[in-house]
């Protein structure tokens, strides 16, 4: 019997799975699997999205206007070359449908994003992956694997899930070498969290160039996840093409009005930002000390490495029997370690402590 058939490519995904969010049987859960605001969002910005209740029965606008004006007052950006988004998820994904299609080539570093991949191979190109030094995004073996095929080079910066990243310097140079037909994508969900002074988001690339994006989000710092929001900032023919391909009313009137009010509560980004960093220092030195390699992170998580996938394994279910829920990253080709996002105070020490009980009883009496 004939059936619709999916277009080439779309049962080659192995579909992504977000963190998890309970265990069955347990009460009390610590979340630290999905790098959630550690501190909620801004209490602004909950007071915003409570106050649209009454309008819901109203379409959004569909343009994001003010959103878009406050996104370019707070980063001095040209608000017509702004596009927002379902998450910086669903910009991403607009972009690969308006530039690259069967046979084509999506390029990325091998620890990346995993939805990159997912991405290019629903749209019937091959996904290409390079190296990585130390767990860093490696420019020469990127443009290595530059061919007449690639449309698309995704780059997160800083990455998740290793927490590197690449000085601008170095974003600069792979630019230099890219074929101008190759749109580069910096994925910068992070960038918030950046303080390092060789670090940049990428607007400066933007404004020079013609083939350079930069996607940001809304759900890490400002912890608005649950209302799917991103931005991206581009040339002015790349927002058109993502302007034609996304739906007309794709970023709910709750989203835009939570995003405004989070913008304009900068201290308690501050404060977030300073948390994160106080506690990821703190629990890299702590699952350092119980013998555990934890690369340094400038993001809102840490990669804690065990002796094995089946060590990790086993430490992710001692956690869960505690309630504490990390990220498992085997689907990443890191097999060997467990993400965990910087949550409480409280927290973090409950998860250092549930590691430190772990380990203690894996060593033989």
């Amino acid at each position: 019997m004939n059936t619709p058939s999916p277009r080439p490519g779309v049962l080659k995904v192995s579909p992504y799975i977000g963190g998890e969010s309970s265990i069955p049987g347990v009460s009390r859960i610590i979340k630290l699997a999905s790098n959630e605001g550690a501190l909620g969002p801004s209490p602004k910005a909950i007071d915003a999205s409570r106050g649209t209740a009454d309008g819901l029965c109203r379409y959004p606008d569909g343009s994001c206007a003010e959103l878009r004006e406050r996104i370019g007052k707070l980063h001095g950006l040209d608000p017509q070359r702004i596009a927002c988004g379902s998450g910086s998820d669903e910009l991403l994904a607009i972009i690969g449908r308006g530039y690259v299609g069967a046979g084509d080539e999506v390029l990325a570093s091998q620890y990346g994003f995993l939805m990159y991949a997912i991405l290019a191979t629903a749209l019937g190109a091959t996904p290409v992956f390079a190296p990585e030094k130390n767990l860093t995004a490696d420019v020469d073996a990127l443009l290595a694997r530059v061919t007449p095929k690639t449309r698309v080079v995704f780059l997160a910066n800083p990455n998740n899930p290793t927490g590197t990243y690449l000085p601008f310097s170095e974003i600069r140079r792979l630019h230099a070498s890219l074929p101008a037909d190759v749109l580069l994508v910096l994925d910068a969900a992070y960038a918030e969290y950046m303080t390092a002074d060789d670090y940049r988001a990428g607007v400066e690339l933007v404004d020079e160039a013609r083939n350079v994006v930069m996607t940001r989000t809304f759900s890490k710092i400002y912890a608005l996840g649950g209302l799917r929001l991103g931005w991206c900032y581009g040339p002015p023919e790349v927002i058109d093409v993502i302007n034609r391909v996304r739906g007309p009313f794709n970023v709910t009137t709750p989203a835009q009005q939570a995003a405004i009010a989070a913008m304009d509560d900068q201290p308690f980004v501050d404060k977030v930002r300073d948390h994160t960093a106080r506690w990821r220092d703190w629990t890299t030195k702590a699952l350092r000390n119980l013998g555990l390699t934890v690369p340094d992170s400038v993001g809102n998580f840490v990669l804690a490495r065990f002796s094995s996938a089946a060590e990790a394994d086993a430490a992710d279910a001692a956690l869960r029997r505690r309630g504490i829920i990390v990220r498992k990253m085997a689907g990443y080709g890191l097999g060997e370690s467990l993400r965990i996002t910087i949550g409480t105070e409280e927290e973090m020490r409950l998860l250092v402590d549930g590691v430190a009980a772990h380990l203690a009883e894996r060593v033989p009496a």
